[in-house]
C-alpha cells in the first residue's frame, strides 16, 4: 500500500467499516433524523474521503466511539457525494459548513458541533 493510499484511503475507503453507521444519502432523511432526536441524540459525521485530515479525524472518532446505539444514533456523510445534504443541514440546523465536521442534533436542534482535530468521540458521552 502506498502512503498516498495510507493516508486518503484506497478503495476499501469508500465503503462505510462499522456498523454502527447510518449513510445520509436523502435530504429527506433530514426531517426523520430531526424527529428521531426527540427520542435520543443523533450525531452526524461530515467526511472528506480525499482529505487527509478528515481521514484522521475519521480514524479516531471510530477507535473513541464507544456509545450505544440505543443511546445516540450515528449518520455518516460523505461529502463529496453529497454536498447538498450539508448544505441543508448548514441551513436547517444553523451550522456552518466545516470539513470534516460533527453534529450533534437533540430536541431537533443542533446542540453541538465541532471540526477538524477538535472532534472527540468522548464529547458525545455528555449529550447522552
Amino acid at each position: 500500500m502506498s502512503i498516498f493510499e495510507k493516508l486518503f484511503g484506497g478503495e476499501n475507503s469508500k465503503q462505510m467499516p462499522d456498523v454502527f453507521w447510518n449513510y445520509l444519502e436523502d435530504i429527506a432523511e433530514l426531517e426523520a433524523i430531526k424527529i428521531e432526536s426527540f427520542e435520543k441524540p443523533v450525531a452526524i459525521f461530515k467526511h472528506s474521503i480525499t482529505c487527509g485530515i478528515s481521514k484522521m479525524a475519521w480514524n479516531q472518532f471510530q477507535k473513541n466511539y464507544n456509545i450505544s446505539k440505543d443511546q445516540m444514533s450515528l449518520y455518516y456523510l460523505d461529502l463529496l457525494a453529497r454536498r447538498s445534504i450539508s448544505n441543508e443541514i448548514a441551513s436547517r440546523f444553523g451550522v456552518v459548513h466545516q470539513s470534516p465536521q460533527l453534529i450533534v442534533i437533540k430536541d431537533g436542534k443542533a446542540i453541538y458541533h465541532s471540526s477538524h482535530e477538535n472532534i472527540n468521540a468522548t464529547d458525545l458521552e455528555r449529550f447522552i
